[in-house]
């Protein structure tokens, strides 16, 4: 092998991200795909009301020239560039985006909301849309499951970057030397994120999945110019940078048969993934209880036992909305006090509120290490909540509500759309965008629907 010799596994990739037709995904891999993006849309126009957002759309946007793309939740338009940045930013804001354990992140929130903005430029049809999104899921997703990266690292901002690029160069249509030089390039654009951003509250973490989208798609104007990029770029920044091992045949393992997309989870909660975890427990011990309330005067304790990417997010001391979305005893505490886990739960109010930051205290949260030993398969939380005079209420988790093996029903996922689509758009507009989106394959341009709609 020479110098500029592509390993095989690269090559592979290039050819079936280039070659592969809609009809070559399964029904499940389309259904799901197709989901992803509708559900993407109102969960980064939910995101697009928050302060820094509002600021940061009228500051990126001042002076900056006229686009077709949308800019969710603003009702204004742009270029391609700016609309992925924006919209990749707000879509994380709420911590509603759809996620997959075996990616080990967010693929969808990297991917989609680039995708978009390429379709509306070129006028690509909803197919050739639903497909590149389908595409470049598949392979960032994959290239995060070969890798064991370091668990200090965010996963947004990494491997969104080749998922975002592969998406538009396939709505560009390029051929597969180009879209093998555009995954090498596009490797080596991803961020050095911390982890550690979360467990702070600190909200530049959110600028990690605009990230993806506005590099990814600067990676296809690289190539598009004539760049190059290493000969496995891939390989060198995750087996070698990101993570100290990387299984190059676990890429394509399967590949155009197994379908990571199908393995993906929605959320709906407000909360990071493994929160959900002793959510659910605590929802399976309120089913048990008259009424469904607990009278939070008489709890003395709630104990906590999980996995120990749940018990990671011990925070008690909460201090921003964003920060309250990563803590598990605030979110139980903030639930119970309010009846719900809706957005409400989890905004400065909520924050601010004496009673939800004292019964939080309360919460002891610890990892269980055999719940570890059953994580990814399973997400085990056991709680149990204990009262004055010794009363206890017990509550658990298997499996979160939202995994492939136990999912949302179409029902949820479309109250979900419209429980957050309606107060920004309206009804009228919700349902037309809606059942657009759900007919997504027989859509001839994609541009022309998008301009009946100021989003």
């Amino acid at each position: 092998m020479n110098s500029r010799t592509p390993p095989a596994y690269l090559t592979t990739i290039s050819r079936f991200v280039c070659e592969a037709r809609l009809g070559d995904l399964s029904a499940a891999a389309r259904e799901r795909a197709r989901w992803v993006i509708a559900d993407s849309i109102p969960v980064i126009a939910a995101g697009m009301q928050q302060p820094e957002m509002k600021s940061f759309v009228a500051r990126q946007l001042a002076g900056a020239p006229a686009g077709g793309a949308w800019v969710i939740g603003a009702e204004r338009r742009t270029g391609m560039m700016d609309a992925a940045l924006l919209n990749g930013t707000a879509g994380t804001w709420l911590e509603l985006d759809e996620g997959n354990l075996f990616a080990k992140g967010h693929p969808g929130i990297q991917v989609v909301p680039a995708a978009v903005a390429v379709a509306q430029e070129l006028g690509a049809s909803g197919a050739e849309l639903l497909a590149a999104v389908a595409l470049g899921y598949e392979i960032s997703a994959r290239v995060s499951r070969a890798a064991n990266t370091r668990l200090s690292i965010h996963p947004h901002g990494t491997y969104g970057v080749i998922g975002t690029a592969i998406a538009a160069g396939r709505l560009k249509k390029f051929n597969a030397q180009q879209m093998l030089e555009l995954i090498n390039c596009a490797a080596t654009m991803g961020m050095a994120t911390s982890r550690q951003t979360l467990l702070d509250g600190a909200t530049v973490r959110n600028i990690f999945t605009g990230h993806s989208g506005y590099m990814g798609l600067t990676a296809t104007r690289l190539v598009e110019c004539g760049f190059t990029g290493e000969v496995d770029g891939v390989g060198n920044v995750y087996g070698k940078v990101l993570s100290d091992t990387f299984d190059r045949d676990q890429v394509v393992a399967g590949l155009g048969e197994e379908w990571l997309i199908t393995h993906s989870y929605f959320k709906l909660h407000p909360t990071g993934r493994y929160v959900h975890s002793a959510i659910d427990a605590l929802e399976d011990l309120l089913a048990k209880v008259p009424g469904g309330r607990l009278d939070i005067d008489r709890i003395t304790r709630i104990e906590v036992r999980t996995y120990m990417l749940a018990a990671m997010l011990s925070e008690k001391n909460v201090v921003s909305s964003f920060g309250a979305r990563f803590s598990i005893p605030f979110a139980l505490a903030s639930i119970l006090v309010h009846g719900r886990s809706g957005l409400a739960s989890f905004d400065a109010a909520a924050v601010a509120n004496s009673r939800v930051q004292a019964l939080a205290q309360r919460v002891d949260l610890q990892e269980d290490k055999s719940h570890t030993a059953r994580y990814p398969h399973e997400t085990p939380c056991e709680l149990v909540v204990e009262f004055k005079g010794g009363a206890r209420h017990q509550g658990q988790c298997t499996v979160m509500k939202g995994e492939p093996s136990n999912p949302h029903r179409p029902q949820d996922l479309r109250g979900k759309f419209f429980d957050l689509g309606v107060p920004v758009w309206g009804n009228e507009t919700t349902k037309k965008l809606f059942d657009g989106l759900m007919d997504l394959e027989n859509l001839g341009d994609f541009r022309a629907f998008a301009q009946q709609f100021n989003l």
